[in-house]
């Protein structure tokens, strides 16, 4: 992609998974690449293979240091950094905060730092990895659900608040994807997400396809549309559809 070759991109929690496959489709694209995550080991080795810059650290403070490596302005970020927390309310206090942290206000600390300079050159580009249970829900993760509701809620305020401004927003809500993050949801997970789960590159396809069209919506599960609007036009038959989920997970487990 032309739009790509020679921007600089930053892309957090691309020590594996999305991120990494991410990174890696911008690096092949010709972009100038910087490689965040909390584990400075795994930035490291990324980063190498891909011929880009490592900027470990926490998602939320990474936008300084980024431009440092780069040498000037980030022409596209990707919030992708993210958090699987399980549980319901009972849930302990700090595993809502780190999700909310994470999944949220990590976006938003980004943003704030990368929309003064985007809205004065009238230039930018904003992708959240917020996932499928943003537009739905997930079943046994109520942390991760509602954050990613939040996640989705944030990139689509940027988008109707700034896109007359120059700003693109993209927000990527796949369903299963064959990463650790998908290793670590057991029961639910391997019922919910297992079966039509896909590897991290399909991901980055599916972006990248959103961008050359200038679409808000990155769908790597294309069934994601109908569920999203059967959600939206009959939500008690959605809710009980997912209650017959949720009490099959419960047979499975033996509750």
């Amino acid at each position: 992609m032309e739009a790509v070759r020679d921007k600089a991109v930053v892309v957090t929690g691309a020590g594996g998974g999305i991120g990494a496959a991410l990174a890696r489709r911008f690096a092949t694209e010709g972009a100038r690449v910087v490689v965040n995550d909390l584990d400075a080991a795994k930035a490291e080795k990324t980063a190498a293979e891909l011929g880009a810059l490592a900027v470990p650290g926490d998602a939320s403070t990474v936008v300084p240091a980024a431009r440092e490596a780069l040498g000037g302005d980030i022409d596209i970020f990707c919030a992708n950094a993210g958090v699987g927390t399980g549980g319901g309310p009972d849930a302990p206090e700090d595993d809502w905060a780190l999700a909310w942290d994470v999944n949220v206000m990590a976006h938003v600390r980004a943003a704030r730092e990368l929309l003064p300079g985007w809205l004065a050159r009238g230039d930018g580009r904003f992708v959240s990895t917020v996932s499928a249970a943003g537009l739905l829900t997930m079943i046994e993760a109520a942390p991760y659900s509602v954050t990613k509701h939040g996640a989705y809620a944030f990139a689509e305020w940027l988008s109707l608040t700034y896109r007359h401004r120059g700003v693109a927003v993209h927000a990527i809500c796949p369903q299963g994807v064959r990463t650790d993050m998908l290793a670590a949801t057991g029961a639910a997970g391997e019922l919910v997400l297992t079966p039509t789960a896909v590897e991290p590159e399909t991901v980055a396809d599916a972006l990248l396809d959103a961008m050359a069209e200038d679409r808000f919506l990155v769908l790597p599960h294309p069934e994601v549309a109908a569920y999203y609007t059967a959600r939206a036009a009959e939500p008690d038959r959605w809710l009980g559809s997912m209650n017959r989920l949720q009490q099959k997970l419960e047979r499975t487990d033996g509750r």
